[in-house]
């Protein structure tokens, strides 16, 4: 029972690790997603919840049949030869501008909430990353290691503060409504998924040498609800500072400041850890497959393609979340569908049909 507990919450860490990144930590996912539909809003949360849950498990189950790890041979198993090559490509282009949008994230921080000037954080950012991944994984994991828990508990001490413990931040009515509708919410909560559920793919199939079927997939069941409790409690928490929120950036740096002054400097320095752990596991998958493909040794790709996000870095960091997410969660949508026709397939199989 011991080693299910900790295979389980090795994987539900490892989901919750790719999910929970610096568009989750600052809020602005959350409101773009599912606080601009207002009450319909805490629907689109309790859906995400369970598509998690259920893309987790069937995205594991699949990879633990098919003795498949790593996203390349997910995406070629998935769309076979000719489509899996195109979807590789898009994923390396979603890669890449993961990495203009943590840059971007970072200047935001540095501007609205440090007072300095937004160069600088995109510098600071840019620097850290070509820096710590100069040594290869060893940075990427040892960020991944340490600081996942650590986000985790701090957000949702500082978002539960947000929900349960404070009255409302502004009683007059919203004076924002989402471009499609508020009868959209489920679809915007799919796409919330999709997106986010492609970057789970690029994680979860790297435990499946690691631990069994059924540990597996229930730390992945698990993961995905873990999911789903975060986003409710950051849902709450934004919804009672609605409107004040949908004119910010960064809207859970609004929340900490409330809070306190200690937990805003607090909620910055981990915001900002959280953005570069994100650019650094969106950098060095994308070194790493320039590398492969063009022959370009490691560290020259990574310097290459550092410098090459840092003109998009200059947009606002809320217009590359609302054109950006939107765009690759119909790549997401496609792997989702993917994966439901694997699993059917699989279960159909004459080997599955005769256990």
């Amino acid at each position: 029972m011991r080693g299910f507990n900790r295979q389980a919450w090795a994987v539900a860490m490892g989901y919750i690790g790719a999910v929970v990144g610096a568009g989750f930590a600052s809020g602005q996912e959350i409101v773009q997603f599912f606080v601009v539909f207002d009450r319909y809003g805490l629907y689109g949360v309790l859906l995400s919840g369970a598509l998690f849950a259920a893309m987790g498990a069937l995205l594991f189950y699949i990879c633990h049949r098919s003795r498949i790890n790593g996203y390349q041979r997910v995406i070629r198993t998935l769309f076979g030869p000719r489509w899996g090559k195109l979807t590789d490509t898009l994923f390396s282009l979603f890669l890449f501008l993961g990495v203009c949008t943590m840059f971007s994230a970072s200047g935001a921080v540095f501007y609205e909430h440090l007072y300095l000037n937004k160069t600088l954080g995109i510098g600071l950012t840019y620097l850290a990353t070509i820096l710590l991944l100069a040594g290869g994984v060893r940075g990427l994991v040892f960020s991944y290691n340490l600081l996942v828990p650590i986000k985790i508990l701090l957000l949702l001490s500082i978002a539960g503060c947000g929900a349960f413990g404070m009255k409302n931040y502004a009683q007059i009515p919203a004076a924002y409504a989402p471009l499609f509708g508020y009868q959209y919410w489920a679809m915007a909560a799919v796409l919330y998924v999709a997106y986010n559920f492609a970057l789970a793919t690029a994680v979860l199939p790297e435990y499946q040498p690691l631990v069994n079927m059924r540990n597996g997939t229930a730390g992945a069941i698990g993961g995905g609800l873990g999911l789903g409790l975060m986003l409710c409690i950051y849902y709450l928490a934004l919804s009672n500072f609605s409107p004040a929120v949908l004119h910010y950036e960064v809207p859970m740096l609004l929340i900490a400041g409330q809070v306190g002054t200690g937990a805003k400097l607090a909620y910055v320095c981990v915001l900002w850890i959280g953005i570069l752990t994100t650019a650094l596991a969106n950098g060095y998958g994308l070194a790493q497959r320039v590398s492969d493909l063009t022959g370009i040794p490691y560290s020259a790709s990574l310097c290459l393609i550092m410098t090459a996000a840092l003109p998009l870095s200059f947009r606002s960091f809320a217009s590359l979340v609302g054109t950006v997410y939107p765009l690759f969660g119909l790549l997401g949508i496609s792997i989702m569908a993917g994966v439901i026709y694997r699993f059917v397939k699989v279960l159909s199989s004459p080997d599955i049909q005769k256990g």
